[in-house]
């Protein structure tokens, strides 16, 4: 990365310009050590991040076990993460919105990145500090210091694949760009509903971009932040078209995020969690702040809703639409069976006025489970067709630009349509069958785009699934790599019902592997979450050391397990019983030995292993992965978005 000698000089003397971490006493700066070239988007090199190193400010005198403690939770936070930059483009913003701030001013691009997915935006703050006010008094450093832009980069986290690929002749690059929302950042159980400031869990934006005519910067140039780089043009030359054709930019926008309410699924080692759902008023300045930031940066919302109409996800279903009816003006309702198999495929909650912003919301639930069960996935395609106007009116984003990055790393692009409108899809999770709608919504998209770009002729009923079955191919498995992508960073998994975005079809192999990651989500979200939500915590700063561990930092209690001794030996004793009532069944003994002591011996462990494993399943709390308590600072209910009293 470029540097500066009076910069260096200021870090020597001070010890407070750093990409920092906050630990018990020092601060860290996190250099990116390997990264992994992507593609070349536009003609800008795309990273991932692979390996990273902790550089302390200054050297450690005594050993601290809680900093050891933090620094373990942040290097294997950041290792696991899908993390991903560029020097050129940025990739927080989608193209509508690059292309939308380029007004000709050479901002750097991290002024202009979205708050919401400039990941490392908490890590950056020293950084950012220094650069808007510079050194502190005395240091002789005062004032903008612009030479620090270059080291301010912009991560997202999430899925960025981008696959150059030619249809009909015409080269195309086809990319799917998922960015997740650094506010109310977390895990599946520990991260639901929304908080005060109406950031939802598990929010993130899905661009599908679709490059034509782009001939230029194919290939994969290595790991260097020359600036060459910064232009766009290192390692594969510039984005000029073919001669005579123009290189065009198509994406289509799609966003998901939880249920806009204040909600919690109580981990207690029981598979189906306790739901507590608080009341909709709480929740309405929340969701209000919300929606109108969603009305603001997309334009109208089309919320589909994936829940179930029945069992315990009614109650989500039920609080989502009184939300709604609060939200909007003059709300007006509509339902649609389709019996026998459900008496409420579709309830429609639709504005009647426009005096306010959140007459721009729309409603739509879909009895997703009752129409698709059976292995018949492919009626899902009946939201479509119901969405079908919605669709048709939002459009999708359409540019034309030559070579090169314009102001501040942004795309130089003549904007010819602009998309007016989103889809905001969710299920429980946001995962699995909010993945397969998503695809299908890219899908229409993406027909639409090549026939209007003539490629495909829509007279004739053709889409890209007939007119190329390996274009078909590298479509579905963009979409499915993204639905595992996106899922591991929340569940921990990859996501189930891949096997129809791959396919086509639901199979029975596929139901298999999805009772596998139900299993495995199972056992990672009750006894492995809790650490993982620690590191968001750290790393987003949602929980400072610094300022949170009080009396506790000078006893090093911070990772300590401080439940009652019974309570932490009653797995050792059912872990000791099960293998003494093993022993007591399947050890030989001579032919003359008595039998009655070896049963009472089996019986007595048994009883033992009975009491224990009926006491840690009462208490599951106890035992579920949600400790150390300090670094959330609050109850289990305050940290899932509810009352404290849960």
């Amino acid at each position: 990365m470029p540097g500066s000698r009076s910069v260096e000089a200021f870090v020597r003397e001070t010890r407070s310009l750093t990409v920092h971490v906050w630990a018990t006493a020092d601060k860290y700066v996190i250099t990116i050590t390997k990264a992994q070239p992507v593609g070349r988007l536009k003609g800008h090199m795309v990273y991932r991040v692979m390996a990273t190193e902790f550089l302390p400010l200054r050297e450690r005198q005594i050993r601290d076990p809680d900093e050891d403690g933090f620094l373990a939770l942040l290097r294997d936070f950041v290792r696991t993460s899908p993390l991903y930059f560029s020097y050129s483009l940025d990739l927080t913003n989608s193209f509508q919105r690059q292309a939308a701030q380029d007004d000709g001013t050479a901002a750097p691009m991290w002024k202009g990145a979205d708050d919401r997915f400039f990941w490392n935006r908490f890590v950056m703050s020293d950084l950012i500090e220094f650069r808007n006010k510079g050194a502190a008094r005395g240091v002789g450093l005062g004032g903008a210091q612009p030479g620090i832009d270059p080291y301010i980069l912009p991560v997202i986290f999430g899925m960025v694949s981008i696959r150059p690929t030619r249809l009909r002749g015409t080269a195309l690059t086809l990319a799917l760009i998922s960015r997740r929302s650094r506010f109310r950042g977390g895990t599946r159980y520990l991260a639901r509903g929304i908080d005060d400031e109406g950031h939802a869990a598990n929010f993130n934006e899905t661009e599908q971009v679709l490059v034509v005519n782009d001939s230029g910067g194919s290939g994969l140039g290595g790991f260097a932040g020359t600036a060459d780089m910064q232009s766009g043009a290192g390692g594969g030359g510039g984005t000029a078209a073919a001669p005579g054709r123009e290189m065009q930019i198509l994406s289509y926008v799609q966003t998901r995020g939880s249920v806009p309410v204040y909600w919690a699924e109580i981990n207690d080692l029981h598979y189906v969690p306790r739901l507590q759902v608080r009341s909709i008023e709480a929740a309405f300045p929340a969701a209000r702040r919300h929606f109108e930031e969603q009305v603001r940066v997309y334009g109208d919302n089309y919320m589909v809703n994936l829940v179930n109409k029945t069992g315990r996800e009614r109650r989500i279903k039920e609080a989502y639409e009184q939300m709604v009816n609060m939200l909007v003006s003059h709300p007006v309702e509509a339902t649609q069976p389709d019996r026998p198999r459900t008496d409420e495929k579709f309830h429609i909650i639709a504005p009647t006025s426009s005096h306010s912003a959140m007459d721009r919301i729309h409603y739509v639930y879909f009895d997703f489970h009752s129409e698709t069960k059976g292995l018949r996935l492919h009626r899902a395609q009946l939201l479509l067709d119901r969405l079908g106007d919605a669709l048709d009116a939002q459009g999708y984003f359409r540019g034309v630009g030559g070579a090169g990055a314009g102001a501040g790393g942004r795309p130089r692009l003549e904007v010819r349509a602009t998309q007016t409108s989103v889809v905001r899809t969710n299920c429980m999770d946001c995962l699995d069958r909010t993945n397969v709608v998503q695809s299908l919504l890219g899908r229409r998209s993406l027909n639409r785009q090549l026939a209007d770009l003539g490629i495909l002729s829509p007279a004739s009923g053709e889409t890209f699934t007939t007119a190329d079955p390996e274009f078909e191919h590298l479509f579905r498995n963009l979409w499915a790599d993204n639905a595992d992508a996106v899922s591991a960073a929340y569940a921990g998994t990859g996501a189930m019902k891949t096997d129809m975005t791959r396919t086509g079809h639901r199979t029975r192999q596929g139901a298999l592997r999805d009772a596998r990651v139900a299993v495995t989500r199972y056992c990672r979200n009750n006894f492995m979450d809790g650490p993982r939500q620690d590191a968001f915590d750290l790393f987003l700063g949602a929980y400072r050391p610094d300022s949170n561990l009080g009396a506790a930092a000078g006893h090093h209690l911070v990772f300590a397990d401080t439940r009652p001794v019974l309570v932490q030996a009653i797995p050792y004793v059912l872990g000791f019983s099960v293998l003494m009532v093993l022993l007591g069944l399947f050890s030989p003994r001579m032919p003359d030995a008595a039998v009655l002591p070896l049963r009472v011996f089996t019986l007595f462990w048994l009883v033992v292993g009975a009491w224990c494993f009926g006491f840690v399943w009462r208490n599951g709390m106890l035992y579920v992965s949600l400790w150390p308590w300090v670094l959330s600072s609050v109850s289990v209910g305050t940290r899932n978005g509810t009352s404290s009293s849960y």
